[in-house]
């Protein structure tokens, strides 16, 4: 029964298009003469609105050919040469009110064809990355507000830094002719005749350690202007030169302070920020201790290609909401007693040496450290052969 109604259905079909019974293009015309300059002028209308349209792709893809990949390049192409070739299908609608160029429009019709399917394929292609990119800039839209806050708070932190910096610069100019003498005075102690030893060795660790305070008041938050070049240092050495500026406070809370060193601790680096790193960290750790006899452990490992630095303490650890924040400028766990300043220039010193810095922390258990200093902190060829002569 349904094959029978099929092959009907088809036979009637083919009556309906047999060449013979097509009324042929002007007899249409000729039964509306009304229509037909409505039919002209509103083709002629899509035919020029999709050749400017074509016009205009073709010149935004060449104007942004150095940002937009090739094979989206080829895809614009591609929709402006479908545009143009449904505005030739109007065209030729026009021409053949008047002219019998129906050959013509059906090769036409054809290349229309081709021009679509290359198009619809290269969109279904492209589905997934449009509908990505649309919803991405829907988000990005969205968060107009949250991003502009954000470059506000940028720039906010960009001005502190440059008033901080020239601070420091103030500070530094004014500390450092009171600290000269007391260099000098401590020169004078330790070469008077009949000093004791003990007490010309203290003079002379101090005249040390004032040496040290002017460099670090030169180096802080202004590190990124200095110009000497890097030397080789002991990192080991710099954490016990830390412990000996620390005493009292260790004394003072009665500090379990333990240093392990293992292996060749040496580094280039610039010895002020290197230092002033090792200062801020520890000195972090003791200040972290809430009772008395707690240790803090300061771990070196010497490798092929540079130090690992580990400093944990058994303080009170730092809460997980600041913890991701820790490094930022101005963030600080001292409250009033704090100015979140050392951890952040920790931050950018271990940058500028091309190394890295981690905290990890657990509230009421304590608080670790670990640094990676490589060993020429990513200096050219020319600065290792200056640096090395100028330690020599």
């Amino acid at each position: 029964m349904f094959g029978s109604v099929g092959v009907a259905f088809w036979g009637r079909l083919l009556d309906i298009f047999d060449s013979e019974s097509l009324v042929p293009h002007a007899v249409c015309w000729a039964s509306s003469p009304q229509l037909i300059w409505t039919m002209v002028l509103s083709n002629l209308i899509i035919f020029l609105s999709y050749s400017t349209i074509c016009g205009t792709l073709i010149y935004l893809t060449r104007r942004t050919r150095r940002v937009i990949a090739r094979d989206w390049a080829y895809f614009v192409v591609g929709f402006a040469l479908f545009i143009v070739a449904c505005g030739l299908t109007h065209f030729m609608e026009v021409v053949t009110t008047w002219v019998s160029a129906f050959w013509i429009a059906t090769g036409i019709n054809i290349l229309t064809a081709v021009v679509s399917a290359y198009v619809a394929f290269m969109l279904i292609r492209r589905v997934g990355e449009i509908s990505f990119s649309i919803n991405d800039y829907a988000s990005r839209l969205a968060n107009t507000e949250q991003e502009r806050a954000r470059l506000e708070a940028g720039l906010l932190n960009a001005q502190k830094l440059e008033d901080w910096s020239r601070l420091s610069a103030s500070v530094s100019h004014e500390i450092r002719n009171p600290l000269q003498a007391i260099q000098n005075l401590q020169f004078l102690i330790a070469n008077t005749e009949g000093v004791p030893a003990s007490v010309a060795q203290m003079a002379a660790m101090a005249e040390d350690e004032a040496k040290r305070v002017l460099s670090i008041s030169d180096a802080t938050l202004s590190f990124f202007r200095q110009a000497n070049f890097p030397e080789r240092i002991d990192l080991a050495a710099e954490v016990e030169s830390v412990r000996f500026l620390l005493a009292p406070l260790i004394r003072g809370k009665d500090i379990q302070f333990k240093v392990e060193a293992q292996g060749d601790c040496t580094v280039q680096a610039f010895a002020g920020e290197a230092r002033q790193v090792l200062l801020n960290v520890i000195r972090n750790a003791c200040e972290a201790l809430a009772e008395r006899g707690a240790s803090v452990t300061v771990r070196l490992m010497g490798r092929a290609d540079g130090v690992e630095v580990l400093d944990h303490d058994e303080g009170v650890g730092i809460d997980p909401e600041t913890l991701p924040k820790i490094f930022d400028f101005g963030v600080t766990t001292k409250g009033s007693h704090g100015n979140g300043m050392g951890l952040w220039t920790v931050r950018q010193i271990v940058d500028k040496h091309h190394g890295r810095v981690v905290i990890t922390s657990v509230p009421n258990e304590g608080t670790s450290v670990e640094m990676w200093w490589p060993r020429d902190a990513g200096l050219t060829q020319v600065e290792r052969v200056l640096s090395g002569s100028l330690s020599a």
